[in-house]
């Protein structure tokens, strides 16, 4: 009996601190109908927040959260543009530096920070941060999360229905998303000593490096 009792006690201690599923539901609900709907959004996943970043429906979060996504989503297909095209051999012409470091001298991927002089390691940030800090942001108030164009430029934005906007930006979120994770396996398997493995498992040359 006492040992029963012990239990019974033990059992209700825990449940004081489970997590309430009528409270768990009740936030999955408020995120779904608050987020269904959002850009992104579509089979076979639908919306997807796994981590629960969300869960509490603030609108201010979220905008924040997919404007950062779009600027990742950018410069990863960026990123994964310029290591295609430099392990292609594509290359500048000339000397990076004075002393007669050839563009062709430095590597692709990750090996090119450890090639590059210092002088143009240091123009680079320098040129990404006056980009960061003057260029790309969004001023004027865009059009949607991400619209950096500041009534400056649109590549004829403007002529667009609603609906092909709303397509374009999908396309837009969804290759960025695709490049964030193809610049990640990238980098792991250039560490892993074969960068383009797909080339070597269906016996394709490998690229330039």
């Amino acid at each position: 009996m006492m040992k029963t009792s012990l239990f019974a006690l033990f059992v209700s201690y825990a449940s004081a601190f489970a997590p309430s599923t009528v409270s768990q539901n009740r936030a999955s609900t408020v995120t779904k109908m608050a987020f269904e709907d959002a850009l992104g959004s579509q089979e076979p996943l639908g919306f997807y927040d796994p981590l629960g970043l969300v869960e509490d429906g603030d609108q201010k979060k979220f905008d924040r959260l997919r404007y950062v996504e779009i600027k990742h989503g950018r410069i990863s297909m960026l990123a994964i543009l310029g290591h295609v095209t430099t392990s292609a051999g594509v290359r500048l012409p000339g000397n990076i530096d004075l002393s007669g470091t050839a563009f062709s001298d430095i590597p692709s991927g990750i090996g090119a920070l450890s090639k590059i002089p210092g002088g143009g390691l240091v123009q680079l940030f320098a040129l990404i941060g006056f980009l960061e800090v003057f260029v790309m942001k969004d001023v004027t108030g865009g059009e949607f999360i991400g619209d950096f164009r500041n009534g400056f430029i649109d590549f004829g934005w403007d002529k667009f229905d609603e609906e092909t906007k709303l397509f374009k930006r999908g396309v837009e979120l969804n290759n960025g998303r695709a490049a964030m994770m193809g610049i990640l396996a990238l980098m792991v398997h250039e560490k892993l000593g074969d960068t383009y493995v797909i080339n070597s498992l269906f016996g394709a040359p490998k690229v330039l490096m």
